[in-house]
This record gives C-alpha cells, sequence and structure tokens, in this order.
C-alpha cells in the first residue's frame, strides 16, 4: 500500500483533497480518466493509466504515531505522517501544518452493504502500477505504508518496497 500525497509546488497549502476528488466522481475509489482535486477545486493530477485490479482506498487517513499507540504500539514506529514530513524537507520544503488526506493506493478497503469496512490483502499483485499525470506544477509525496499489524500490504503483513518514475510529458 503506498500512500500518496500531492501539493501544488507554488503553494503547499493547496493539497489534494480526497474529499473534494470524491465529490467529483460520485464512488469511492477513481478509475482510469479520472482527476484528483484540491481542496480548492483545482485538478491536480489525473489517473492517466492503472494496471492494477483498480482497488484504492480513499477511507482512511495516513498513519501517525497515536495510530501506533491505539494499535498497541509501543514506542516509536515508522509511520506515513512522519514520512511525509521527511520528504518534503529533504527537499527543502516545510510541509504544512496538516497532513493532507492521501489515496492510498492498492490498499483494499471494501464497503459491506451495512456500511461497514475492513482491512483486507491487497488485490494487486508485485508488478502492478499507475501512471499518473499533472495537471499542475506539484510536489508528490509516496510513503510506501510501515503499518505491520494489519493485512494492508498483503496476508504476512510486511510493508512492500515501491519504485516510481517521473516520465516527461
Amino acid at each position: 500500500m503506498v500512500d500518496l500525497s500531492a501539493h501544488n509546488a507554488a503553494d503547499l497549502g493547496e493539497t489534494l483533497s480526497i474529499q473534494h476528488s470524491r465529490n467529483v466522481w460520485y464512488r469511492l475509489q477513481p478509475r482510469v480518466g479520472d482527476q484528483l482535486w484540491t481542496q480548492l477545486r483545482r485538478p491536480i493530477l489525473t489517473l492517466a493509466e492503472d494496471s492494477s485490479p483498480g482497488i484504492h482506498d480513499t477511507l482512511f487517513p495516513c498513519c501517525d504515531a497515536t495510530r501506533y499507540v491505539r494499535l498497541g504500539v509501543k514506542g516509536y514506529h515508522r509511520n506515513c505522517a512522519d514520512n511525509w514530513r521527511e520528504a518534503l524537507r529533504a527537499i527543502g520544503l516545510e510541509p504544512p501544518p496538516t497532513v493532507p488526506t492521501a489515496l492510498n493506493l492498492f490498499m483494499n478497503v471494501p464497503v459491506a452493504p451495512d456500511g461497514s469496512f475492513k482491512i483486507l490483502p491487497p488485490a494487486s499483485r508485485p508488478g502492478d502500477a499507475v501512471v499518473l499525470k499533472a495537471e499542475m506544477d506539484c510536489v508528490v509525496a509516496l510513503s510506501s505504508c510501515p503499518v505491520d499489524m494489519l493485512p494492508l500490504s498483503g496476508p504476512d503483513c510486511r510493508p512492500q518496497d515501491v519504485a516510481y518514475e517521473i516520465l516527461a510529458a
């Protein structure tokens, strides 16, 4: 599972907003051709290709230190919120104070008819990929989720490597 966040490069406070994106799609998961929108209702990315089964989560926020405490972890545990902060600082950018909502690529969270949901192992396989097209000059952060006690990275609960490539237009 990969947390994907995106920011307007000219204003890091303008971020990918899953809530605003779902409001355009009228469904819980993006499909090829769907745009991802910011909280200012501007397109930031388009899901151009998806070789996976297309199952991506838009319900869960980034994991953070508090989430791990609630899962019973003692001491510090790597988490997507801190990975996001570190990634932005590594390129000389100060992250906004609020962690943005992320698109959780390859995370499998089915919703039951009664509205309940649960985390299941991913339906994607190694080598599955998405291609995202930038709709504005943006900064994108990816975090291979370090959760190692839930099956979101597979039945063995082991975080997986993620690779990325920046393609020219």
